[in-house]
């Protein structure tokens, strides 16, 4: 939690400025993808800057293979829930049976223009339909558990141990 809050204190990503490539120039462009969410956890949750999502999406999303453009392969992972539900119930329960209310969980977007966010799995559970009505897809890294939960839009959620 020491990373949370002096980052939201101090509100830096800490990178010097240069010329930011495609993918990064057009990340966090479209925040009004998650208005609603923002405007109801407030300061509680901290957009990341791109270094910050790529580097929680390195140790997390990118340790996984790719099934199609944006599918997670979980062939060779543990896997440790299989849900056909999509809806903000079953991800909350999903949630308090994984992590702790209090640590820290960043939920990455399919759309890289949606910033991704770090906040308490608490807050992620008290919004859990608002960020799953934020796109089609989305993943929610529980940092101290290691694990990532993959919502698909229609097909439910798979949760699984991020690979070594």
């Amino acid at each position: 939690m020491v990373w949370l809050a002096v980052r939201s204190r101090t509100n830096q990503s800490g990178a010097a400025r240069r010329k930011a490539p495609a993918s990064e120039a057009g990340y966090g462009t479209g925040p009004e993808g998650i208005a609603v969410l923002l405007a109801t956890v407030g300061d509680a949750a901290v957009v990341l800057s791109y270094e910050e999502d790529r580097s929680f999406a390195a140790v997390s999303l990118s340790r996984f293979g790719s099934v199609g453009s944006s599918r997670l392969d979980w062939s060779g992972v543990e896997v440790l829930q299989r849900s056909p539900a999509f809806d903000g119930e079953r991800l909350r329960e999903l949630l308090s049976w994984l992590a702790r209310p209090d640590e820290l969980a960043v939920v990455f977007w399919g759309n890289l223009a949606v910033p991704s966010r770090a906040l308490e799995v608490g807050l992620v559970e008290a919004q859990a339909d608002e960020i799953l009505k934020c796109g089609y897809e989305c993943w929610i890294y529980l940092v101290d558990s290691g694990v990532v939960i993959e919502f698909q839009d229609g097909e439910g959620f798979i949760a699984g141990r991020v690979p070594s």
